[in-house]
């Protein structure tokens, strides 16, 4: 039991470092302008990269089909952001209308 708990502390202290460490030497460091404004666009590619992944559902050896109830559920997410342009509002508009698609039986 001593091992799976100090394996799970160890995890968590490696997981925590590999975090926390990148900012702390970023923030010490003066940045060029140029790096600055190419990171500023990393946040919005992972988004997209995750929003996109969410919508496909893959088959092997064909090409992926869509993820119906994440797309119905997507559309009143994006106009909330459209919108609100607030990420609070976003997600609760997604997961309501997730809640709602899958009530009706539409996912």
């Amino acid at each position: 039991m001593n091992h799976v708990f100090l394996t799970i502390l160890l995890c968590g202290l490696a997981t925590w470092l590999i975090r926390v460490v990148p900012f702390a030497l970023v923030k010490a460091a003066k940045l060029p302008q140029w790096l600055l404004q190419f990171l500023s666009f990393v946040p919005v590619a992972i988004l997209a990269a995750i929003f996109v992944e969410s919508l496909l559902v893959y088959h092997a050896g064909q090409w992926p089909s869509v993820n119906v109830g994440n797309l119905l559920a997507s559309l009143p997410a994006i106009l909330a952001a459209i919108i609100s342009r607030s990420l609070l509002i976003v997600v609760v508009v997604g997961i309501a209308s997730m809640a709602v698609i899958r009530l009706l039986g539409w996912a």
